[in-house]
C-alpha cells in the first residue's frame, strides 16, 4: 500500500522514514517533493564500456543553470538523503518536470528498504532544457512492505552523491 503525504510526515517524525533536509511544504498527497543537487555526470562521447569507470565527466551546475541536450544520458542526484528501514520507496518525475520534456528514473525507480541515500537520477530530455541546482525535479513515494523486509546491502548502499554504474564491482 502506498503511504499518504500525511503518513509520510508521521513516519518522518517517528524516525521510520528519513528525509534530510525535510520541509513540510514539500509533502504532497502521496509523496514528498525532492530537488536536484548541483552535480551532473555525463558519459563521454563514443561507446560506453560498462566495465570502465573512466568514461564519465563531472560537472557542477552553475547559478545560471546548465542546458541538457537530447540524445545524451545524464546522471543527477537528489539534494535530499531519503529512504527507510521500514518502507520501500519509488522515485517519479513531477508533472511540471515531465511537461518540460525532462525524464528522470527511466529504468530503475525502485528504492529498496534500507537504502537511505541521496538518489542518483537517470536523466534524459526530449528537447534542450535548462536545469538548476535546487530546482524541484521529482517525488518519492513510500510503500508498506508485505512480509519481513530484507535490508538493502548492495553496492550503492552508502553513497552520498551522484554515482555512475558500479558494474566493475561484479564478477564478469
Amino acid at each position: 500500500m502506498i503511504l499518504t503525504g500525511h503518513k509520510i510526515k508521521e513516519e518522518v517524525t517517528a524516525g521510520r522514514i528519513v528525509i534530510e533536509p525535510f520541509n513540510d511544504e514539500y509533502i504532497e498527497p502521496n509523496s514528498y517533493r525532492f530537488h536536484l543537487n548541483d552535480t551532473i555526470l555525463v558519459y563521454k562521447e563514443g561507446v560506453v564500456d560498462a566495465y570502465d569507470e573512466k568514461h564519465v565527466e563531472t560537472f557542477k551546475i552553475p547559478p545560471e543553470g546548465m542546458v541538457l541536450y537530447p540524445k545524451k544520458f545524464y546522471l543527477g542526484c537528489t539534494q535530499e538523503r531519503m529512504g527507510s528501514f521500514n518502507h520501500a520507496s519509488e522515485l517519479y518525475a513531477r508533472l511540471s518536470t515531465s511537461l518540460t520534456g525532462i525524464f528522470i528514473q527511466t529504468s530503475a525507480p525502485l528504492g529498496h528498504t534500507g537504502a537511505i541515500i541521496p538518489w542518483t537520477l537517470e536523466i534524459l530530455v526530449a528537447q534542450p532544457v535548462r536545469v538548476y541546482a535546487g530546482m524541484p525535479i521529482g517525488k518519492i513515494c513510500f510503500w508498506e512492505n508485505c512480509g519481513e523486509p530484507t535490508t538493502y546491502s548492495g553496492r550503492y548502499k552508502n553513497s552520498n552523491t551522484v554515482l555512475h554504474s558500479k558494474l566493475t564491482e561484479l564478477n564478469r
